[in-house]
């Protein structure tokens, strides 16, 4: 910046603008990140701080601190090992994926069935990747049986759509019906069967009639099918898992509407407000617990909409711009390097233990870093 700074006031006033981060200002010029072997300390750590060794499944809390059984951040955290796998081809992470399978099955009691229909859509949609990676049977299987049961959750309530629990077929939650599209959209790409698309079609219709708003692309969480309340509250899950069906729907039927909507979603994800750390140009601290994992659930679908050719380049660059400046606060700011620990705010380093929700959360942004970096070679 060639300017010439004329007084004192001017000199202060630049020093105290340089406090101020914006979606360029991330102390690139410290070290240039190796985002493989970032993604690989990453994930690793997930294992070694959270995995139970004698049940198979992964602690709520890091080097077992809290060792309950918490069922829906189990999918995310397995989708994590699969990222890692993918990206490796390291049995480290695959010798877990036959080992999940039974431990969660039987810290559930013997069953897959949960009585929130969103959290059985996360475990299916971990399933149906892990017949992706590994072309078993089983998991294909498991997804099928689930996917019969969530089924059942379609009611009149509200015109229809997927309901939140079984006792509370009233609620339609976007939390139900975008998982619930995704799962329908990636069973007919496997099987072809057009009775899942036309699914996965009504599925996002009645989401997006009841719960998006097109002028801004926010997604609203939820309406209650029986007083027709609607709930104004986006998160970044919703906003993710919407945008992530939309995109499924467009690579299936090249329709540039679903395009176009995932585009709206992932803008208002991004720029509204309510939504972002305007300081720091990231993903807002959504909360520990199950807002933990919000903001990683967002960055799964986030990354594939960013690496579509067809995306409007206007659009891309900023959205890239957006993601970069997540992943490199994140491994920047936002991590303990002694032990690698994520905080839910991915700006500020994290001091004593931590959830599953949370470190799955930063776990997934930087695999997903590591996919993107790979798709520019």
């Amino acid at each position: 910046m060639k300017k010439i700074l004329f007084c004192l006031p001017l000199l202060l006033l630049a020093l105290q603008s340089c406090e101020i981060e914006d979606e360029y200002m991330y102390d690139k010029g410290l070290y240039t990140i190796d985002w493989d072997a970032a993604a690989d300390s990453s994930s690793v750590t997930l294992i070694d701080r959270f995995w139970n060794t004698e049940e198979n499944y992964f602690n709520y809390g890091n080097d077992g601190s809290i060792k309950d059984f918490h069922y829906w951040p189990q999918a995310h955290a397995m989708d994590v090992m699969i990222d890692a796998y993918n990206r490796t081809g390291d049995s480290k992470y695959s010798d877990l994926f036959d080992k999940w399978y039974v431990g969660i099955k039987a810290k559930n009691g013997g069953s897959y069935w949960n009585n929130f229909y969103d959290d059985m859509e996360w475990i299916a949609l971990t399933m149906i990747r892990l017949y992706e990676v590994t072309d078993e049977n089983k998991y294909l299987e498991t997804s099928q049986e689930m996917w019969n049961e969530i089924k059942t959750g379609w009611n009149d309530y509200a015109g229809g759509g997927i309901a939140w629990t079984h006792d509370r077929l009233w609620s339609k939650n976007a939390c139900s019906n975008g998982p619930a599209a995704l799962i329908a959209a990636r069973l007919y790409r496997i099987n072809g069967n057009q009775e899942d698309l036309d699914w996965a079609v009504n599925i996002y219709k009645w989401e997006r009639e009841n719960l998006f708003n097109p002028a801004t692309g926010a997604i609203y969480d939820n309406v209650n099918g029986e007083t027709g309340e609607l709930s104004t509250l986006s998160l970044s899950y919703n906003q993710g898992t919407f945008l992530g069906a939309a995109y499924e729907l467009y690579k299936i039927t090249g329709e540039e509407s679903y395009l176009k909507d995932a585009r709206k979603a992932a803008n208002f994800g991004i720029s509204n407000s309510s939504m972002i750390d305007t300081g720091n140009n990231l993903l807002r601290d959504e909360g520990d617990g199950d807002g933990g994992l919000f903001k990683g659930i967002f960055m799964r679908y986030y990354v594939q909409l960013i690496m579509e050719l067809n995306l409007d380049p206007i659009y891309k660059k900023k959205f890239i711009t957006f993601f970069n400046n997540n992943a490199e606060i994140l491994w920047r700011k936002g991590i303990n390097k002694l032990d690698l620990l994520y905080n839910t705010n991915w700006a500020m380093n994290n001091s004593g233990n931590n959830h599953l929700t949370t470190q799955t959360s930063g776990c997934t942004l930087i695999e997903a870093k590591a996919l993107f970096e790979k798709s520019l070679k």
